[in-house]
């Protein structure tokens, strides 16, 4: 089992930047699959993007592509996205999440999930 805490968030102006983290417990951090969610004020739950076990395959939600980086440090168990260029749409609660369901590949499918972060506001304003 592992317990993940997001950080990083905060209120900032369009065009922005913000690092997330997302710290996890336990000794076994690189066989989880990872992944950051978001969740907007009346919406659901949307991918935003997902790595690999290793860190070295990820995968990006169309609307984040060239915006936002997700990196890993196993050594740290550690979680990181990079947003930059952000823009009043990405405000949202944003959550980490970890799955063993796949093994260590990439998962971008939210029910695949088990383990999740309480989450961390970022608010966009222009």
């Amino acid at each position: 089992q592992v317990q993940l805490v997001e950080s990083g968030g905060g209120s900032v102006q369009v065009g922005d930047s913000l690092r997330l983290s997302c710290a996890a417990s336990g000794h076994t951090f690189s066989t989880y699959a990872m992944g950051w969610f978001r969740q907007a004020p009346g919406k659901v739950r949307e991918f935003v993007v997902a790595i690999n076990g290793p860190g070295d395959s990820t995968s990006y939600a169309d609307a984040v592509k060239g915006r936002f980086t997700n990196s890993r440090d196993n050594a740290k168990n550690t979680l990181y996205l990079q947003m930059d260029s952000l823009k009043t749409e990405d405000t949202a609660v944003y959550y980490c999440a970890a799955t063993q369901r796949s093994g260590v590949g990439v998962v971008t499918t939210l029910s695949l999930y088990d383990y999740w972060g309480p989450g961390t506001q970022v608010t966009v304003s222009s």
